[in-house]
């Protein structure tokens, strides 16, 4: 009798789900800086445990100055946030104020309800929250998603699309890398969007964190460098070279050399300085918060950027 081979199935690969760039603890704790002047908010005024304890995380239990009266529904949730003041940058070319940077410290429900007060549980927490803090309609976030990795080009020419600067980063850092939170001067004015991918760059030959240049090592023609005995030449070898005499017949070099400050002044344009590529998470009014999702090298506050 002859022996049936079964078919063979053919398994093809799972297509690999869209990864998202943000958790959500960078979509919800990031900050962001509001230009329009903060509506009159419930804020919390005290917690359960207040007799012993001044700060409130996840789990706590804490008291906001609003109730049935002013509209407080049992299992409505709010973000908590704390306004930090006026936000000014010597980055930004933008005329005018950007906007009062808000700290984003977490989130809260309410589970209780008075007339005047009401109770909530704290459900999630950034940072320690504190008396005093206000409270916003939760704003619902969805992180973009990444898109298929290509090199990232270290030498690209500029696309000629909007361009701002990184004017701060959250917890005031300022030599930044990848999944870190930094606000630029990018906003809805300038007709950007979340989800927009923005190139990193610095133009050539700046970046150093202090303002003291390097100095030439020596000059090209200089007694010293050689023992009395038996050195042959009065040569350093560590020197850039000499000028030229270019407008005197039958001489060519002279005791000078040509320093990298003056090379540097002469050349035609050079690349610019690709350090990184950034995703917008939040757009406000003339700002934008950000996520830095890879670097060639670290990245400054200050650092240049520009759409794709």
């Amino acid at each position: 009798m002859p022996v049936v081979k079964p078919t063979p199935t053919v398994i093809l690969p799972q297509g690999r789900s869209a990864v998202a760039i943000a958790n959500r603890t960078n979509l919800y704790c990031a900050g962001f800086v509001q230009y329009a002047p903060a509506p009159i908010s419930p804020e919390i005024v005290g917690g359960e445990q207040e007799q012993e304890q001044r700060v409130y995380v996840e789990g706590d239990y804490v008291y906001i100055n609003a109730g049935a009266q002013q509209g407080i529904k049992l299992g409505q949730e709010f973000a908590v946030v704390r306004p930090r003041g006026q936000m000014t940058s010597k980055f930004t070319t933008k005329k005018g104020w950007l906007g009062v940077f808000m700290e984003e410290l977490g989130q809260l429900q309410v589970i209780n309800v008075k007339e005047r007060t009401s109770v909530a549980l704290v459900t999630q927490s950034c940072e320690a929250i504190l008396l005093g803090d206000l409270l916003r309609p939760v704003n619902n976030r969805v992180s973009p998603v990444e898109r298929a990795e290509v090199a990232l080009d270290r030498f690209a020419e500029p696309t000629g699309k909007q361009r701002g600067r990184i004017v701060m980063a959250r917890d005031a850092r300022e030599l930044l890398t990848s999944d870190q939170i930094v606000y630029i001067d990018l906003g809805a004015e300038d007709n950007v969007k979340a989800g927009d991918y923005l190139t990193i760059y610095r133009p050539a030959g700046k970046g150093n964190l202090t303002s003291v240049e390097n100095e030439e090592i020596a000059r090209s023609q200089s007694k010293g460098f050689a023992s009395d005995r038996f050195g042959g030449t009065k040569f350093s070898n560590q020197a850039q070279r000499t000028k030229d005499y270019t407008n005197t017949p039958g001489l060519f070099f002279k005791n000078e050399p040509a320093t990298s400050r003056e090379v540097k002044r002469h050349r035609p344009p050079v690349p610019r300085k690709v350090v990184g590529e950034m995703v917008i998470l939040n757009v406000q009014t003339r700002t934008a918060t950000a996520i830095i999702t890879r670097i060639a090298q670290e990245v400054h506050t200050g650092d240049f950027v520009e759409i794709q």
